[in-house]
């Protein structure tokens, strides 16, 4: 899996699935690409593209979805070999928990 986020000032950032032998250390794509872009200190996004390499989309884990959410509602593009879906993080995360002021 890989990501390419696009901040709302046109940068493009990226991130890949880094992988564990302990799942719960391992990393998604969409969380890498965002932890660099607030390394970078960008923290308002357009959109992302999450990319597998299956012949259907893999959409996002809940952890990605509530972790994407926390940075707002943008677009995101979801591709595989064959197909892709176009739809929103508030469309992946209907009913998000957020804290006061997010």
């Amino acid at each position: 899996m890989a990501a390419a986020l696009l901040t709302s000032d046109g940068e493009i950032i990226t991130g890949v699935n880094v992988e564990n032998s302990s799942f719960g250390l391992s990393i998604c794509a969409e969380r890498s690409a965002i932890v660099a872009a607030v390394a970078k200190q960008k923290r308002h996004f357009a959109a992302i593209a999450i990319v597998s390499s299956s012949a259907k989309p893999t959409p996002p884990c809940g952890a990605c979805r509530q972790f994407m959410r926390e940075f707002g509602d943008f677009e995101v593009i979801l591709a595989g070999d064959n197909e892709e879906i176009i739809t929103s993080v508030s469309e992946l995360l209907p009913l998000a928990f957020l804290m006061k002021g997010h």
